[in-house]
């Protein structure tokens, strides 16, 4: 089996679906000795942050001389972008010969399960010391909740999302997330939800709340933008300071210059672009605040798309603004919203977007919405990070 041939199986219909449970990968990984048992674990879910807490924290043991495992979702051009060892992604050939080995046992996954196994395979052989794992979706009863015990969970920022899978309000959706917390094992967050508190308190685990105050020099030095991200850095700081009493602040601030996490907020300053895979209500209300601030002058013009089961409507009237230049992206995605859907629920004239679009620098360009759509524009692949 070759890469391509292991993509087309695992995107396969009979595979791309979600069925929230933990047999299946568990069967999976007994019959493969269990290779995500002896490996040390950080484990972050939340429902905006997680990506970029997981990179810091990446690029930040990477510095300090540590072998990093980082597992991360959605991907945005290749699959192999979500399995990393040492900020390097697993080559097409490795990951081939995982999935075949996987597929051959016989017994049906899930896409994610899939990557989730090919992960724990794959970390396992590298030997290294610290993997980092970003949940898929909630936590309780997410793939990458097999493991048994880990350094410490972090719980980012809650907010409605996956409503239908995950319940209709945020005490609910903490409690899913709250499913990550392990026995004996720290929990880091900076919301105090009771649900958290509650799975804590259960598991004998240490609540710890992150302080809100993180040293100007890291802010400084990190590489990725947005005031939504001093946040994140505040997780990312109080479980170094908690795990890793031996990584000294210049570690910290270099680690912190070299994150790269592509689509968040990333300016491209020649084209006078932003690219913002925020894909729900809360992301789209901190890309804008960070529009608002950042450039508050500038005249805009958007790309938007997004998925039928995210609140457009709401998105839309959060981001946009009378006199903006507005083009909505019916992309080539099962679930995407069609073009109908979006402009009628657009507050302001909206054009439909065409891949001949000029997007010229006489205005910021802001392309945003969907991870999905994002790794259908194939141009943007070229730009520096």
């Amino acid at each position: 089996m070759n890469y391509d041939e292991a993509i087309n199986l695992i995107t396969s219909k009979s595979n791309f679906y979600i069925d929230l449970s933990l047999d299946r990968i568990t069967a999976v990984l007994e019959k493969l000795d269990n290779p995500e048992k002896n490996l040390k674990y950080i484990h972050v879910a939340g429902t905006n942050g997680k990506g970029s807490v997981c990179t810091m924290l990446d690029s930040v043991l990477r510095e300090a001389g540590y072998r990093t495992g980082l597992y991360t979702s959605p991907h945005i051009w290749e699959y192999t972008e979500r399995i990393k060892v040492d900020g390097v992604e697993i080559s097409r050939e490795d990951f081939a010969k995982y999935a075949e080995k996987i597929v051959n046992l016989g017994i049906h996954l899930t896409e994610f399960e899939i990557l989730t196994v090919i992960m724990f395979l794959y970390f396992r052989d590298k030997k290294v010391d610290i993997a980092i794992l970003e949940t898929g979706l909630g936590g309780r009863f997410d793939a990458t909740n097999v493991i048994r015990q880990n350094l410490c969970s972090i719980i980012t920022h809650i907010d409605l999302d996956h409503t239908e899978r995950l319940g209709n309000t945020k005490d609910k959706i903490a409690f899913e997330k709250a499913g990550i917390i392990k026995p004996h094992c720290p929990v880091i967050t900076s919301e105090g939800y009771e649900a958290i508190r509650d799975k804590a308190d259960e598991t004998d685990s240490m609540f710890i709340l992150a302080s809100p105050y993180v040293n100007p020099e890291f802010i400084q030095a990190l590489a990725l933008r947005g005031n939504h991200q001093v946040e994140n850095l505040a997780l990312v700081i109080t479980a170094i300071n908690y795990l890793f009493k031996n990584i000294d602040d210049n570690t910290i601030i270099e680690g912190l210059r070299k994150v790269k996490n592509p689509c968040r907020f990333q300016f491209v300053e020649e084209r006078n672009l932003i690219i913002d895979a925020s894909h729900n209500p809360n992301g789209i209300q901190a890309l804008r605040d960070n529009l608002d601030w950042f450039f508050p002058q500038e005249k805009r013009r958007f790309v938007f798309g997004c998925l039928k089961n995210k609140d457009y409507k709401k998105m839309m009237n959060i981001l946009f603004r009378e006199g903006d230049e507005i083009y909505l992206n019916e992309f080539d995605y099962p679930n995407a919203a069609g073009y109908n859907e979006l402009v009628g629920n657009s507050p302001y004239p909206a054009k439909r977007y065409e891949k001949e679009t000029v997007l010229t620098p006489d205005k910021l360009n802001i392309i945003c919405g969907s991870f999905y759509m994002i790794g259908g524009m194939e141009w943007l692949k070229s730009l520096p990070v």
